[in-house]
């Protein structure tokens, strides 16, 4: 009586396949059974399973056994990491006054289950964490609309600057004076207009501005003034 494999790793969730091979000398039709046995801590045996030489099939929740004489087949179901531990196999032989005949021992690691056990469908979405295209359409959304609030702002902007009026109160620009026309014969003075100075008046009330200019011809003849007139005697 042979077990094979001699040690099969399986992750959690998984199943795990066993083979147990017969040889008999003298196979006449002798009825036989075939027992399947867990061994843990090298001192516990448990059987887990049996399967008779006329029985094709027999399944249970935990345990898929195949009859292909001489080969029997045994499957562990739904994996979980207590199952870890030696399998054996023990024929039976109802004619040799229930002889048993043990096989050798295989050992079983049952491994963690993988994060993702199913590979075919999307991954699930963490609450509260959305993915990353949705993080780069939102980004992306944010940039875009911050851009045109500045060309906004920079339109209002220049828009001001090109077209914008004097604020109430501020001084207008003087006006031009025109050329002042100088004679070399006469006399002239120079008179002192009172320049009202800019102030701040209410635009319904404020006053428009006027300049007015004169022109003073005095006579060839320079009149004669008390001072002139001493110069002159002297």
């Amino acid at each position: 009586v042979t077990f094979f494999p001699a040690v099969l790793t399986r992750p959690a969730g998984g199943s795990a396949t066993f083979f147990c091979n017969i040889s008999m000398e003298n196979d006449s039709g002798s009825e036989y059974s075939l027992n399947w046995y867990k061994e843990t801590n090298h001192s516990q045996v448990q059987k887990i399973a049996d399967i008779s030489r006329n029985k094709p099939q027999t399944k249970t929740d935990k345990y898929l056994l195949t009859n292909y004489t001489p080969a029997f087949k045994i499957e562990i179901l739904n994996l979980h990491q207590n199952d870890s531990g030696s399998y054996y196999c023990g024929l039976i032989a109802f004619f040799e006054s229930n002889k048993v005949m043990e096989s050798n021992r295989s050992h079983l690691v049952v491994t963690a289950a993988p994060e993702n056990t199913n590979t075919t469908d999307e991954p699930e979405m963490e609450e509260g964490n959305p993915p990353d295209h949705i993080k780069a359409v939102l980004l992306g959304t944010l940039l875009l609309a911050g851009a045109v609030l500045l060309l906004i702002f920079g339109y209002l902007t220049v828009t001001y600057r090109r077209g914008g009026t004097i604020p109430h109160g501020g001084c207008a620009a003087p006006k031009e004076k025109p050329p002042m026309v100088s004679v070399s014969t006469v006399d002239y003075g120079v008179l002192e207009f009172q320049w009202d100075q800019c102030s701040q008046v209410p635009p319904e009330t404020r006053p428009v501005d006027q300049t007015e200019y004169a022109t003073i011809i005095f006579p060839d003849e320079k009149p004669v003034t008390p001072e002139r007139g001493k110069k002159h005697q002297d």
